[in-house]
């Protein structure tokens, strides 16, 4: 897509640190990182968000993102990793195209806000009727 960075990335237009690379996924280490090994999997075509992405492509996404979180660990050791993807700029999605955070962490370093939040038991009616519209949506 035009004016997409991740896109110019994929046809070579802007240079990358590339981790991993088939014939539907490129996987390059985020420059903006959170932590050392901070890994970005994307697929070669574009999609906006998990609404757009062909099921295959999302297949393939985390195919290689299980392969290169086993080479996160063993290259880097870290006590566990984060796995975030964000689906519109109201989750704070800069790059529009969909991407798979792969954010290896130690046990020394600081929460990660987005995987500490507090346990407040929600409304059981309200919990089982959102459900079931979700269910019900299903196709």
């Amino acid at each position: 897509m035009e004016g997409c960075v991740f896109c110019k990335i994929v046809q070579g237009q802007i240079p990358c640190f590339k981790v991993y690379e088939d014939d539907r996924v490129l996987a390059l280490a985020d420059i903006n990182p959170i932590t050392r090994g901070h890994t970005l999997v994307i697929p070669k075509a574009h999609a906006e968000n998990l609404w757009e992405i062909e099921e295959a492509d999302l297949m393939a996404v985390q195919r290689a993102a299980k392969k290169i979180a086993a080479a996160i660990r063993d290259s880097l050791k870290p006590d566990g990793i984060a796995c975030l993807q964000l689906n519109g700029r109201a989750v704070n999605q800069v790059v529009m195209h969909y991407h798979f955070h792969l954010i290896p962490r130690s046990s020394t370093e600081p929460e990660l806000k987005m995987t500490a939040w507090e346990l407040i038991p929600g409304d059981m009616d309200e919990i089982k009727r959102t459900a079931e519209a979700i269910a019900g949506a299903l196709k």
